[in-house]
Order: C-alpha cells, then sequence, then structure tokens
C-alpha cells in the first residue's frame, strides 16, 4: 500500500455526538479538525462516503477510545470495508505536563497516535460472543444481589438478637423458619417480609439466569473449549464460560506468557542497571477473568486427586486435554504446597496458581478444534 494511500480519521465519541479530526498521510500534511457529528448510523455512514468522495484512492482508518458505548461504530465500519481500530484510554500516551483536555484535543490526539502508529488495538468479540458475556455477567450481578438481600436480613435479625440454631442458612428448614418469625413491632414484621419476598425473587432469577446460561453455553461456538478446560480441578461450568467468555479468541495468544500478561497475572518489575525489584501483579487487562481464576485456584491446595464430579466432566474429552489436565493438578498442587512451606502469603500463593492455571487453559484451548462458521451468521444489524 503506498503511503498517500490512506486517510487517518481519530473520532472521540460520545453518547450524542462525535468529534471528528482526520489527516492524510505524509509528514507534509496537518492534522485537520472537522469537527461534530451525530453519533447515529446515518450520520457516521455519510461522514465515511464523504471521506471517500474527497480521497477516492484512499483507504479510511478510524480510530476510537473504547467505552461505554460499545463496539457498534466498529462493526458498521467494518462491514463498509473500512479499517476500524479501538484503543483503551488507559493505553493512550499522554505528556506528563498536560492539564487541558477538550473534545477537540481527543480527536487530534487519536488522529495523531493513529498516524503514528503509537497505539495497541484492542480485541473486539463477535456479537455472539459479546451476547454470551452479557448473559454471564448478568448472572453474576445476580448472584450478588442475591447475597446482598440476604446480608441485609441477617443483619436484621442480628440488631434484634435472634438467632437461627439450625445448621444450614438458606435452606427450605431455615425459609420456613423465617416465615414463621414474628417480631416485636409491626414496622419491622414489614420489613421482615419484604426482605423475605426480595430474596425468593432474586433466587428465582438466579435459577432462570443458570438455566438460560447452560442452554445457551451449549450452542456456543467457544462450547468445545469450554467443556475442555473443565477438565481442570476448580474448573467448572460457570468459571469455564466466564473466562472464555471474556477472553474470546485464545488462539490470538502465541505464548502462555502473553495471556499471563493480558489477564494481569504477571508480577510488576521496577529494574535498573544492576538491581531487579519486582513488585505485586500488574491487575491490567480483564478484573473479572483474573478473579474467576483465582477463585478457581483455591481448589488446590488439597492433595491431587481426580474426584467423582470432575471425573463425570473429563467423559468424551480426548486424552490429550485429560492429560493436560492431570499434569496440570499434579504439577500445581505440588507448587501449593511447596510455597506455603516458604512461608508465602497465601494470597500470593493463590495468584501464582492462577497464573500457571490460564498457561494450562491455553494449552487446552489449543488441542481442541472448532466448528467452521457460516460466514452468513456473521452478518450483524447495527441500530439506527
Amino acid at each position: 500500500m503506498k503511503n498517500d494511500s490512506i486517510l487517518f480519521i481519530g473520532m472521540d465519541t460520545h453518547k450524542e455526538f462525535t468529534e471528528v479530526a482526520y489527516s492524510p498521510d505524509g509528514r507534509q500534511h496537518d492534522i485537520v479538525h472537522l469537527g461534530r457529528v451525530p453519533s447515529t448510523k446515518q450520520a457516521l455512514l455519510k461522514l465515511a462516503r464523504q471521506f471517500q468522495s474527497k480521497y477516492p484512492h484512499a483507504t479510511l482508518h478510524f480510530l476510537y477510545e473504547a467505552g461505554p458505548c460499545g463496539y457498534w461504530i466498529y462493526r458498521l465500519l467494518t462491514q463498509q470495508g473500512h479499517c476500524c481500530y479501538l484503543v483503551a484510554p488507559s493505553l493512550i500516551p499522554k505528556k506528563p505536563g498536560k492539564r487541558v483536555k477538550t473534545d477537540k484535543r481527543d480527536a487530534l490526539d487519536l488522529c495523531r497516535i493513529l498516524k503514528n502508529n503509537d497505539f495497541s488495538p484492542i480485541y473486539v468479540p463477535e456479537t455472539e460472543d459479546e451476547a454470551i458475556r452479557d448473559l454471564s455477567r448478568a448472572r453474576e450481578t445476580a448472584m450478588k444481589d442475591l447475597n446482598d438481600a440476604r446480608y441485609q436480613l441477617k443483619a436484621l435479625l442480628l440488631r434484634n438478637n435472634i438467632r437461627y440454631d439450625g445448621k444450614a442458612n438458606w435452606s427450605l428448614k431455615h425459609l420456613r423458619w423465617l416465615t414463621e418469625m414474628i417480631l416485636p413491632h409491626r414496622c419491622q414484621q414489614i420489613v421482615l417480609q419484604e426482605m423475605i419476598q426480595v430474596i425468593s425473587e432474586r433466587t428465582s432469577r438466579l435459577e432462570r439466569l443458570d438455566n438460560e446460561l447452560t442452554h445457551q453455553v451449549k450452542q456456543w461456538r467457544y462450547y468445545p473449549i469450554v467443556k475442555a478446560i473443565q477438565a481442570l480441578r476448580g474448573v467448572r461450568l460457570l468459571v469455564a464460560t466466564g473466562v472464555v467468555a471474556e477472553l474470546g479468541d485464545l488462539s490470538r495468544f502465541d505464548t502462555p506468557r502473553k495471556l499471563m500478561s493480558y489477564v494481569g497475572l504477571t508480577p510488576s518489575e521496577h529494574s535498573s542497571g544492576g538491581s531487579r525489584r519486582l513488585g505485586s501483579i500488574t491487575k491490567c487487562g480483564n478484573g473479572r477473568a483474573r478473579r474467576l481464576l483465582i477463585e478457581g485456584a483455591h481448589s488446590y491446595r488439597y492433595t491431587a486427586n481426580v474426584s467423582t464430579s470432575l471425573q463425570v466432566r473429563q467423559e468424551g474429552l480426548p486424552k490429550e486435554v485429560i492429560d493436560i489436565a492431570w499434569k496440570a493438578q499434579l504439577r500445581l498442587c505440588k507448587r501449593y504446597q511447596r510455597l506455603m512451606k516458604r512461608g508465602k502469603n497465601y494470597n500470593v500463593v493463590v495468584t501464582a496458581i492462577a497464573r500457571e492455571m490460564i498457561a494450562y487453559i491455553w494449552a487446552i484451548s489449543r488441542e481442541v478444534v472448532l466448528p467452521k462458521r457460516d460466514p452468513k451468521l456473521q452478518t450483524v444489524r447495527i441500530p439506527a
């Protein structure tokens, strides 16, 4: 491609409008501020047609920040045959002394870093993958809301010095005990009944989302990977679905170290000269995937063993996948015990186990062959 055949366009997107700046390739061309256009499908398509008519021999390259508006602009422009990139706001280079921030300057800066190729584009999931991710996150939100309602009810009982003598909280026996309880004041009784009703509604909501997630995941294109990584200890359906939905296509990582760094489980480092200093983990990348991995890493504190539930999850999987899972269990259980004997903090040990877990997940995903997709199914309807 010739150097003068590219038109760089930076867009500072917002809910109502988009600030636009552009520049042809070449040092002799300055960056021009175009102005604002509405953040609608028709306006952005018109903008692309105007650029195409003004620069008929140029390829349009767009860049904008990832934000709450989602990926619909990216999908709209790429469907028209244009090149579009997204950049994380935290990865945009900024001058330390810069104290003025406006939409115009943001658009100019985006066009500048696109023209200088001074950015790292982020991964954009397919619409189907994003839908499964939304469903997985909705299930997690429902679980959090249910736990919050339960904590509020237990706090009400604690303030009134009421204690449950049974063994298991939130069992059927416990719920019957709550419905039969009578508090000393009428207002408190109303609050108790409202809390019980909220817990019942949120429990039903969680069950509906669990059933829907189980059904939809089996029709997902990444379900073979979700099923395969469940051969690992500490990785059940919810963890496997959440990790794959958050990370997307694992084949884009050449080595497991790149995946570890992407999730933010590698230690930070500040080395200079002959000194080398390692700090806490970077915590960059997807925080939810990192938390799910750390949750699964707690199970490696026990002795290596193939339980009944793990044996059921491994049924029908290839021998290569099962061998990787057993190798991971032997290594991680031994590593956990070795680090604990060295006096390491428990959280540090679990984080180290989670860092190696994602490497074994990467290795298992390399053994899974995904079915080919129909290009007709990738057509997306962009809202106006």
